[in-house]
């Protein structure tokens, strides 16, 4: 056993170590094309796309972003859900050097005009479902040029028909005279661009995360990033040609751009997108796109396997499904496992883990073991220590701690923050730069790792981040709001949900109309699962010994006390 690496021992095919090839994103997916051209790369509503005809349409989208000014270092917005589109201007960005930063497409004017000003994105790309957001936006932010893409952009012909007499029908018209381009005459373009003279190391996209403070972090990502992680994540399943991801978390989040697009994309597989996620559609895929490995959070396997479409279904097909952005409990685990046993098939849903700051995943359960509620083991190249919170001090093995991380695929670090990024990438005794999670856990001494607690103060609802201090400074804002705290607590169907504690102004009554209302204000301004589900009103909010409030007392007794709705 090597004492360092003690989970060397449990690879079992997998290697230790990996040559990864010193490319930028666009060159990668190239690489496949040029490997694979009549393979389908990406299977979108009925749609699909051969590897050949994705990269010529990267090429397009890149040589008419370069006309519209799209420079080395620019910056480029793709407010997308997981669609063709949304990738192929990740790559196009890519090709020219230029920097892309995705965020949710349903997030509010307030926050596009706050992550476009944060990026300093002149081009922005998002569906003309949200014309409007980013029309408002736009008044206070530095974008130049808007482009629009629609959801019938890749449908065949029957389907496209389709959505525009019912769905499509909905979509507020965007004006005539609006200062747009249109993804369909980006893509009719002629114009041709050369991919850039780019280094691996050099800063790739920007994703975001609440970090250690609760305020929006840009966590800046290398080309070497992305394709590190995708080589590690290819090992670590035995990815390839003839895999089919099932695609079910939206790219704008680590996991659902890097993992379940870019990885597979990267290694010739085929990528099954689902735009719009809900457990009836992913069974639905399921069952008709027979995919070989998928992953999402507890919440997903805990409704498929209450699914009575899939309890006639073949799964013999899926050999991997993994579980991730929230503890799995042992239920959850059966009943998923017990329904693919029953139709023909014999996966094992195993956990893993992984933050934003390191791409996605950089720890999983290898295929052919099982440990009770272990998060699994390093990928390849990818060293993990458990230290005392807030030092470099490595602890023994058994003793909880901070789980700290260095390897290739750690973040460059981030956006605009030196101070952020010096707190959380540390120089250890060895050398090497250690990415320091801010997640608390242990390893035991064959190397297995185990998460205890989020050291940061975050709430996971549906698989998301909740950052409490966002919402909390939301809350302040209603003249009725005096103190106010946020925490998560237990949700079958959530996992946790966002509730909060309010203490009100003088002259206001906390009643279930100003309930409401508290509830209406955080949607105006928040994506919907930041928003409370649930608000209490107390006299006063418990303190610790500094007059901080004490919002780990509140935690403890949330389930239990009474709301006013």
């Amino acid at each position: 056993m090597d004492a360092a690496k003690p989970w060397l021992d449990h690879y079992g095919d997998v290697p230790a170590t990996i040559e990864y090839p010193r490319i930028t994103l666009y060159e990668a997916i190239a690489r496949s094309a040029r490997a694979t051209p009549d393979a389908i790369a990406i299977d979108f509503l009925g749609s699909t796309l051969t590897y050949r005809r994705l990269l010529e349409e990267i090429d397009a989208c890149a040589g008419s972003l370069a006309d519209l000014g799209l420079a080395p270092g620019d910056r480029i917005t793709i407010s997308m859900p997981t669609s063709p589109q949304g990738m192929i201007a990740f790559y196009a960005a890519a090709k020219l050097g230029a920097v892309s930063s995705l965020i949710h497409p349903l997030s509010t004017a307030k926050e596009i005009a706050g992550f476009l000003t944060m990026s300093g994105s002149r081009v922005a790309l998002t569906l003309d479902l949200f014309y409007g957001a980013f029309a408002e936006a736009r008044a206070s932010a530095p974008l130049e040029t808007l482009i629009l893409a629609r959801v019938p952009d890749y449908l065949p012909v029957h389907k496209r028909l389709g959505f525009w007499l019912t769905r499509g029908r909905k979509i507020p018209r965007v004006p005539g005279d609006a200062d747009v381009r249109w993804w369909s005459q980006l893509l009719g373009a002629s114009a041709t661009a050369p991919a850039a003279d780019v280094d691996a190391d050099a800063l790739a996209s920007i994703l975001y995360s609440g970090g250690t403070t609760g305020s929006p972090k840009g966590i800046m990502l290398s080309h070497g990033n992305f394709v590190s992680e995708a080589a590690q994540l290819a090992a670590w399943v035995d990815l390839g040609p003839d895999d089919v991801i099932l695609a079910a978390l939206p790219i704008f989040h680590g996991f659902g751009l890097a993992a379940l697009c870019h990885a597979p994309l990267m290694h010739g597989a085929r990528v099954v997108m689902v735009p719009q996620f809900s457990p009836e559609i992913v069974a639905e895929l399921l069952r008709t796109k027979r995919p070989t490995l998928t992953a999402g959070p507890p919440t997903l396997f805990e409704a498929l396997a209450q699914d009575p479409s899939l309890q006639q279904a073949d799964l013999s097909s899926l050999r991997a499904a993994f579980s991730g952005a929230d503890t799995l409990q042992e239920p959850v685990r059966e009943r998923f496992e017990n329904l693919v046993s029953e139709r023909r098939g014999s996966v094992r849903l195993l956990e893993g883990y992984g933050l934003t700051e390191a791409v996605t995943a950089i720890m999983g359960m290898p295929l052919h073991e099982r440990r009770p509620r272990s998060i699994g083991l390093p990928f390849p190249d990818t060293l993990a220590a458990i230290c005392d919170p807030d030092t470099t001090t490595e602890l023994p093995p058994g003793t909880e701690g901070e789980i700290c991380i260095s390897g290739p695929a750690v973040m460059l670090g981030y956006l605009d923050d030196p101070e952020e990024t010096a707190k959380t990438l540390r120089t250890h005794e060895d050398g090497r730069v250690w990415l320091h999670t801010g997640d608390i856990g242990t390893m035991d001494a064959e190397g297995f790792f185990y998460f205890t607690s989020r050291l940061k103060r975050m709430i996971k609802s549906s698989g998301f981040n909740v950052y409490p201090a966002q919402v909390e400074a939301i809350l302040f804002e209603h003249p009725a709001v005096a103190e106010a705290c946020v925490v998560g607590i237990p949700d079958e169907a959530q996992g946790e949900r966002v509730k909060a504690f309010v203490v009100v102004t003088p002259g206001a009554h906390g009643s279930a109309e100003l309930a409401a209302e508290l509830i209406e204000h955080c949607r105006s301004h928040l994506i919907k699962w930041s928003c409370p589900r649930d608000v209490e009103f107390r006299d006063e909010l418990p303190k610790t010994k500094v007059g901080k409030i004490d919002y780990v007392a509140l935690v403890r007794d949330a389930a239990g006390a009474p709301v006013a709705t």
